[in-house]
């Protein structure tokens, strides 16, 4: 479905990323797992149009969308939700959500998915007329997904959904992601959180310092002694 290969990209002189490559199935859950400054965000923004690769190829579904605008691919059916929410703070709930739907491909369904979102997180529906920045860091992340699935789109990449966030709320988000992919929504995950994320993974790929080093169905890499000793202190 999703398809990067050779990708190189740099801040300035400072190269972010060297060579990546990257196959996402459609229907599977990919994990990205790394240090702070592996070049995870670096690498999903990439994908997302907002950043201009300097090499390499990115294709979704056979189309090559190398170097295009963040908009066409939002478009295209490729959905975030960014680290840190990046929410609308001084909009309402209900105003963040149908800041989701302005794309193209989703506004004519805008009232379906609204209901769909709203069915999802219920505690959506209780705070709809509520600043999405007085929620809590719980309830922000909820928004998050709610407004990006207002894009319907057909692969989501999920950016440090656990950021922040309490054990609880993070087992929550997690089961939400599981059950959109039980719903045939196919998902890229950017994690910190090694352990969890490859728990719930079909496919996992390791960076480091820009580059893809390991890769591997998640619980093998969940097993490998390279993952276990760096990120798993064991």
């Amino acid at each position: 479905m999703l398809t990067v290969e050779d990708l190189d990209v740099f801040y300035g002189d400072a190269q972010a990323l060297d060579a990546v490559n990257l196959s996402v199935p459609e229907g599977a859950i990919v994990a990205i797992v790394g240090a702070n400054g592996a070049g995870k965000t670096t690498l999903i923004r990439a994908i997302a149009g907002m950043l201009r690769p300097a090499r390499g190829r990115i294709r979704f579904r056979e189309t090559d969308i190398t170097g295009w605008p963040s908009y066409r691919i939002c478009n295209l059916g490729i959905g975030q939700v960014a680290e840190g929410r990046q929410l609308f703070p001084t909009l309402t709930v209900a105003e963040n959500l149908q800041m989701g739907a302005m794309v193209p491909r989703a506004y004519a369904h805008r009232v379906r998915n609204y209901e769909r979102a709203l069915t999802l997180f219920p505690i959506l529906k209780e705070r709809a007329r509520q600043a999405a920045g007085t929620l809590s860091g719980g309830e922000q992340q909820m928004l998050a997904i709610g407004r990006c699935l207002m894009g319907a789109p057909d692969l989501v990449m999920f950016d440090e959904p656990s950021l922040g966030l309490a054990p609880a709320i993070v087992h929550e988000v997690l089961k939400t992601i599981r059950e959109l992919n039980r719903e045939g929504l196919t998902c890229v995950l950017v994690e910190q959180n090694v352990a969890v994320s490859l728990k719930i993974a079909t496919h996992a790929y390791v960076l480091e310092n820009g580059r893809t080093t390991l890769s591997g169905a998640g619980d093998a890499l969940l097993a490998d002694d390279r993952v276990r000793k760096a990120y798993l202190g064991l």
